[in-house]
């Protein structure tokens, strides 16, 4: 018996931390187009779950792919298909995006 009340005590600290951390998911619909990222610039509310749904609708751009440096995520962006990328929860403050040139660019600004 005193096994299975300790067994009890010790989860319910990790039951109690999961329903703190739900957060505010926030999805963002991004078009590569032969302007580069539209909208190129985004805004989140601070400490949101950011899901980009990226689709590339054109061949005439060096953005076959996104890259954001601060999060260490890169992805191909294949024509006409939506693409997920998941920032996990943003920070305040100004997250850059960009094609694997440099050329091309856009950001996310967490408020």
């Amino acid at each position: 018996m005193k096994k299975i009340f300790l067994i009890l005590i010790l989860s319910l600290p990790l039951n109690f931390t999961f329903a703190a951390e739900k957060l505010i998911e926030q999805r963002v619909k991004i078009q590569v187009t032969e302007n580069g990222f539209e909208p190129a610039e985004i805004k989140v509310k601070t400490g949101s779950h950011v899901v980009l749904q990226v689709t590339r609708v054109t061949d005439s751009t060096c953005a076959t792919s996104i890259h954001i440096k601060e999060k260490k995520i890169s992805k191909e962006l294949p024509l006409n298909q939506e693409v997920v990328v998941d920032l996990g929860t943003i920070k305040k403050g100004d997250t850059k995006f960009t094609c694997s040139m440099n050329m091309i660019s856009g950001h996310i600004i967490a408020d």
